[in-house]
């Protein structure tokens, strides 16, 4: 148990946190969750005693055995696997005892260093690290490399990984997910599920919140409060909250119409079944808990292409790798209209495929034809790092306005009222970007791309470092968006809302996944780490023994053998569509109050029986729709 007792913090003149008063019990799974820079990080630093509480205290048990994942790893030389375990600090006591015990030949001592060392299973624990690296995504290669060899992301995930090792009953983790692709994310929910322990969790990644946590503690106004449930829960409640604020309810009510625009666009645009009822379940929800984020001070949109070519890029053939292939033999497409999902596991290529489409590295071999009127707006983490932090981001958009050569160039104001949307409000605009926070960094530089009128988005894990209310404005930015997108993100429910259709990096293959991300997560889960390690040898084995012709002919052969099936299908969206039109445009007569009135009766029953009509024949090319596509799968 843990205990807030008027808790009062401040950061320099900063008020975090006033009078605050908590319970966290034992065995509570608990996500902390508010805006940047509102004390979340803070919050954990008072509970292990590592800054001063103005006024108050916090009371926990003083045997509590605390693991914290620490923010800054030093440049050391030790071995990856042996930095992991040395948070084990009890092990690596024992372990000391035995060897002077040995060297000495201390019969009594070495016999009590054993004893202790069976009594806690220290014999597991070199597994268990070397199961945790696994399931980060370190290879057995990185075990022994030192720490100084890695990049500032793994260092972090070595935090992480001493942090799950170290024995405790109370786990804190401060974006644990910030560095990890999908798959190391739910591989740590699936171990976070069996952890007996209390956890605190600071995440902005809500589909993981709402797998790991049953209680969530939000910061409002300097002041905690606890809601009970996962992060879905949190939403409903605090919508509900709000409602009951009348200064609010017009905000809501509009942010609500706003979304149910978006069910009616994208059912319209359905076109893959499996897909489009898990995306329209996902849109009805977000126009349900739209309202606890109508306080939030983040609002923007993505402003139409200029231009919006059918044809934006196509890959033929496309081999992509740093000396060796990751993947060989790429073909894709990408229109105007396509939004596409990238999967696969770490190391399997995705980030390297979006930088040859970016034009930030060149291909091994094979042809990217781009349209001339192709405008791309390129999201990754080395962007952020790239930005001038000595501009301003004032003077970032200004000048991004001055080389795009915009039609209609804005004003100073308009720059501004744009930046209001990201909250950068005031002199905060003004303020050169060296003084900001990663998240901030990561919205100057969505901001930038934003402004830019992309008519291609190629986006590279984007909601790292963005909190929960950024998260759902990007949503709702890139729902509206008229353009085309490639995305890579662990986000699953960011994957959910904006993406249409999916491809996955495979055994060396670009591949289209014809399930939800729901069913991707499932097939994940399914596999487990014995899989995942399976599907890496043999991703390498098989490109090493590829055979460019023989691959070429197989391909060729699929394809003539698939073209009678895929022509089916096209005719059926086609069908589809109509009918979709057909029924909108039925059910736009029947929300016409005249056609119920006596003298029209006969026109409403007509009306009623083409409903009915359409409706049973929607429902049948659909199915045959659906039959055909699991002919496809199987193929």
């Amino acid at each position: 148990m843990i205990s807030f007792n008027n808790v009062s913090i401040s950061k320099g003149n900063k008020k975090l946190l006033d009078d605050a008063n908590i319970l966290i019990s034992k065995g509570h799974r608990v996500g902390i969750i508010g805006r940047n820079g509102c004390g979340k990080t803070t919050l954990f630093q008072a509970i292990s005693d590592e800054t001063y509480l103005e006024t108050g205290e916090i009371i926990k048990s003083s045997d509590l055995r605390l693991s914290l994942m620490a923010q800054e790893t030093p440049g050391v030389d030790r071995g990856a696997i042996d930095f992991v375990i040395d948070a084990h600090a009890e092990f690596r006591a024992l372990e000391k005892q035995r060897l002077i015990a040995e060297e000495l030949c201390d019969i009594d001592a070495l016999t009590t260093a054993v004893s202790k060392l069976d009594d806690m299973e220290g014999y597991k624990v070199t597994n268990s690290a070397q199961q945790i690296l696994n399931g980060l995504g370190f290879s057995i290669d990185d075990y022994e490399k030192p720490v100084t060899d890695f990049s500032g992301g793994w260092r972090v995930k070595l935090n992480l990984a001493a942090a799950l090792l170290c024995p405790s009953e109370l786990l804190m983790l401060d974006e644990p997910t910030n560095h990890l692709d999908l798959e190391a994310t739910i591989w740590l929910e699936q171990w976070l599920l069996k952890y007996k322990g209390t956890l605190l969790l600071v995440s902005h990644d809500r589909a993981f919140l709402d797998k790991v946590i049953d209680h969530v503690i939000s910061f409002e106004s300097c002041h905690l409060r606890m809601y009970v449930g996962n992060y879905s829960a949190f939403e409903r409640q605090h919508a509900e909250r709000l409602a009951l604020e009348a200064s609010l309810s017009r905000k809501q009510e509009a942010r609500k119409k706003k979304i149910e625009e978006f069910v009616r666009r994208f059912r319209a645009k359905a076109s893959k079944a499996n897909q489009a009822q898990s995306r329209l379940r996902e849109l009805k929800r977000m126009r349900d808990i739209s309202p606890a984020h109508v306080d939030s001070p983040f609002k923007f949109k993505f402003l139409e292409p200029r231009i919006k070519p059918n044809f934006l890029l196509e890959i033929d053939d496309l081999s992509i790798g740093f000396g060796y292939p990751l993947a060989t033999h790429i073909n894709l497409m990408v229109r105007c209209e396509s939004r596409i999902g990238l999967l696969g596991f770490n190391g399997s290529g995705k980030s390297t495929l979006i930088k040859i489409l970016a034009g930030q590295l060149k291909a091994l071999s094979g042809i990217v034809k781009k349209s001339k009127h192709i405008k791309i707006g390129y999201y990754a983490q080395h962007q952020v790092d790239a930005l001038n932090l000595e501009a301003s981001p004032f003077e970032l958009i200004s000048a991004v306005g001055k080389s795009e050569g915009h039609l209609n160039p804005k004003t100073e104001q308009q720059i501004r009222d744009f930046l209001g949307g990201f909250d950068f409000h005031g002199s905060r605009a003004d303020e050169a970007i060296k003084n900001f926070s990663g998240g901030e960094k990561a919205r100057v530089a969505l901001a930038k791309i934003v402004f830019s009128e992309p008519n291609l988005l190629l986006l590279d894990e984007p909601t790292n470092h963005l909190d929960l209310d950024m998260r759902h404005a990007l949503e709702l930015a890139l729902q509206e968006y008229e353009g085309a997108m490639v995305v890579i993100s662990h986000d699953r429910h960011l994957l959910a809302n904006t993406v249409d259709e999916f491809y996955a990096i495979d055994n060396g293959k670009l591949k289209e996944y014809l399930g939800s991300i729901y069913d991707y997560e499932a097939w994940l889960v399914k596999i487990g780490q014995s899989g995942r390690e399976d599907l890496f040898k043999e991703r390498q084995t098989q490109l090493v023994r590829d055979d460019r012709k023989e691959v070429r002919k197989k391909a060729a052969a699929e394809r003539q053998k698939l073209a009678p099936l895929r022509r089916q299908v096209k005719l059926l969206e086609v069908e589809i569509e109509k009918i979709l039109t057909q029924l909108k445009l039925t059910e736009k007569e029947l929300l016409n109050e005249r056609i119920y009135d006596s003298n029209q009766k006969s026109h409403l029953v007509d009306t009623l029986e083409r409903q009915g009509r359409l409706k049973s024949l929607l429902t049948d090319k659909e199915g045959e729709w659906y039959e055909l596509q699991k002919k496809l799968d199987l193929c």
